[in-house]
C-alpha cells in the first residue's frame, strides 16, 4: 500500500495579540480550531515526510596497499608493497523516491565497495537492498528492496529553489536514529569544491554531520529538494555548511541508471572557462558571470547547434549559470540524446540555441575512471594537427597526478606500452590488461615521447 502527502494550509502569518506583535512565519500547520493550538510546527510535514528517510548500514571488505617492511624484503624479497583485503562496516541515509518499485536514492560512497546492504524503516523493518547501479563522478547510487507498504517523497522542481527558501534535512548522523534539522538555502550551483567529478550543489546552513550522506533535505511542503552528501567544516562536524545534489540532478542519473544500469552522460563538446570582469570587459559582454565558450570541438553537439568560440553561455534550460564548471555538471547529469536550450550571448545580443546532446560514455571520460594516475585529466577520442589519431588530452587540471606524470593539453596518447591505441575504449581496455609499469606514448606538436607510469 502506497501512502500519500496530505496538504497541509500554509500560515503565513501569526498575530501575537498579547504583545501586540506580527511575527511571519512559513510553517506548514493543520488546523485543530483551537487558536490556541495554532502555533507554527513542522511536526504535520514530518509525520509524513520522515518514513520515506531510512537508515542504511553496509558491509563489505576493500582492497588496501601495505607496505612492506624493508628487512622484511631483505630477507625474504618480494615487492615492495602488498595488497591486503580489510572487511569494513559503515552507516550513511537514504530516501526512497518511488515506493512501487522499491527504488531507494543513496550517495555512491556510503554503498561503494559494500557485499551486503541493509535498509531500516522507522517502522523498525530491516530490509537487504540490492544496488541496481550508481556513478561515482555524481557520487549517486540506486537501491532496490522488495515494494511492500512503504512511504517515498515527492520530488521537488530543484530548479525553482531560491536562496533564503527553508529547508529541513532529515538523516541518521553519527549513527544515531532518525534525526531532523531545519535551515535555508544558503547558496546554488556551488562547484569548485573538489567532492566530486561533477558538482551543482545546494549549500543550506541545516545541520548535516557523518552519517547524514544520501538523507534528504526537503522544503516545508515535504517534498525531496537535494540529496545530502557533504559538509565542509573542521574535523568533519557541522558549522552550518552543508551541501546537497539537486533533485531535478538525481533524477536525471537515477533515471539513466534504471533504464541503462549506468549513467549515459550527455556531451555537449566545448572547452571554456569562467566568465569575470576582466573577461567581460574583453568581450564588451554586459554579463559578469556564465561560462565562456574558447573552443567548439569539431563534429560536436555545440558545432551542429552553431555555438561559436567566443560566446557566453548565461543560462541551461531558463535557469542562469555562474561558472563553467557548473555549466559541465548540468550537461553531465543529463542524458545522451536530451534536448537543451542554452541562452547565450553573441556580439553584445543574447539568443537561444538548441542543442541535443551526443553520448559522452563514447568519446570523453575522467581519465581518473581508468587509472588513479590519470587524475586531473579528461580524455577524448581525437586527433591533432598532424592527423595523429588517438586519445586527446582535452582538459588537465593543475597539480593533479596526470600533470605530475607529464601529460599536458592537446597531447595524444597513440600507444600504451607498444600497443596502439585509437579510442577512449582502447585505451581503457589496454591499461585494464596491463600491469606493473605502463610506457605511454605520446605525440606533442611534432614530438614523439614516452611517458611512465610506475
Amino acid at each position: 500500500m502506497k501512502k500519500t502527502f496530505r496538504q497541509w494550509a500554509v500560515v503565513t502569518s501569526v498575530v501575537v495579540s498579547s504583545l501586540g506583535l506580527t511575527v511571519s512565519a512559513s510553517a506548514a500547520l493543520p488546523f485543530f480550531g483551537d487558536k490556541k493550538q495554532e502555533v507554527p510546527s513542522l511536526a504535520p510535514m514530518l509525520e509524513e515526510a520522515t518514513p520515506a528517510v531510512v537508515s542504511i548500514a553496509v558491509e563489505g571488505t576493500q582492497t588496501a596497499r601495505q607496505r612492506v617492511p624493508e628487512m622484511f624484503r631483505y630477507f625474504f624479497g618480494g615487492p615492495q608493497e602488498q595488497m591486503q583485503e580489510r572487511p569494513f562496516r559503515g552507516l550513511g541515509s537514504g530516501v526512497i523516491i518511488d515506493a512501487d518499485k522499491g527504488y531507494i536514492v543513496t550517495n555512491n560512497h556510503v554503498v561503494d565497495n559494500a557485499d551486503e546492504i541493509t535498509v531500516k524503516l522507522t517502522d523498525g523493518r530491516e530490509l537487504q537492498a540490492k544496488k541496481l547501479g550508481a556513478d561515482e563522478q555524481s557520487d549517486i547510487a540506486l537501491l532496490k528492496v522488495s515494494p511492500d507498504n512503504l512511504t517515498a517523497l515527492p520530488l521537488a522542481d530543484s530548479d525553482k529553489t531560491r536562496v533564503g527558501d527553508f529547508v529541513v534535512a532529515i538523516g541518521n548522523p553519527f549513527g544515531l536514529s532518525q534525526t531532523v534539522t531545519s535551515g535555508i538555502v544558503s547558496a546554488l550551483g556551488r562547484s569548485g569544491l573538489n567532492i566530486g567529478g561533477y558538482e551543482d550543489f545546494i549549500q543550506t546552513d541545516a545541520a548535516i554531520n557523518r552519517g547524514n550522506s544520501g538523507g534528504a533535505l526537503v522544503n516545508l511542503n515535504g517534498e525531496l529538494v537535494g540529496i545530502n552528501t557533504a559538509i565542509f567544516g573542521p574535523n568533519g562536524g557541522n558549522v552550518g555548511i552543508g551541501f546537497a545534489i539537486p533533485a531535478n540532478m538525481m533524477k536525471s542519473l537515477v533515471d539513466q541508471i534504471a533504464e541503462f544500469g549506468e549513467v549515459r552522460r550527455g556531451l555537449l563538446g566545448i572547452l571554456g572557462n569562467d566568465v569575470d570582469a576582466g573577461l567581460a570587459e574583453a568581450m564588451n559582454a554586459e554579463v559578469n558571470l556564465g561560462a565562456f565558450v574558447s573552443e567548439v570541438q569539431p563534429e560536436s553537439a555545440a558545432e551542429e547547434a552553431g555555438l561559436q568560440a567566443g560566446d557566453i553561455i548565461t543560462a541551461v534550460n531558463g535557469r542562469e549559470l555562474n561558472s563553467f564548471q557548473e555549466l559541465r555538471a548540468r550537461i553531465a547529469s543529463m542524458g545522451a540524446g536530451a534536448e537543451v536550450t542554452l541562452t547565450i550571448m553573441r556580439k553584445g545580443e543574447t539568443q537561444d540555441v538548441n542543442v541535443v546532446l551526443d553520448d559522452a560514455t563514447q568519446s570523453t571520460v575522467t581519465a581518473a575512471q581508468i587509472h588513479p594516475a590519470l587524475e586531473g585529466a579528461t580524455l577524448s577520442n581525437g586527433s591533432d594537427d598532424a592527423g595523429n589519431t588517438g586519445v586527446v588530452v582535452s582538459e588537465l587540471e593543475r597539480g593533479t597526478p596526470a600533470a605530475r606524470i607529464g601529460l599536458q593539453p592537446e597531447d595524444v596518447i597513440v600507444g600504451v606500452n607498444r600497443q596502439r591505441v585509437n579510442t577512449v575504449a582502447e585505451f581503457r581496455n589496454v591499461l585494464d590488461e596491463s600491469s606493473g609499469v605502463i610506457a605511454l606514448n605520446v605525440k606533442r606538436g611534432k614530438s614523439t615521447l614516452y611517458l611512465v607510469i610506475r
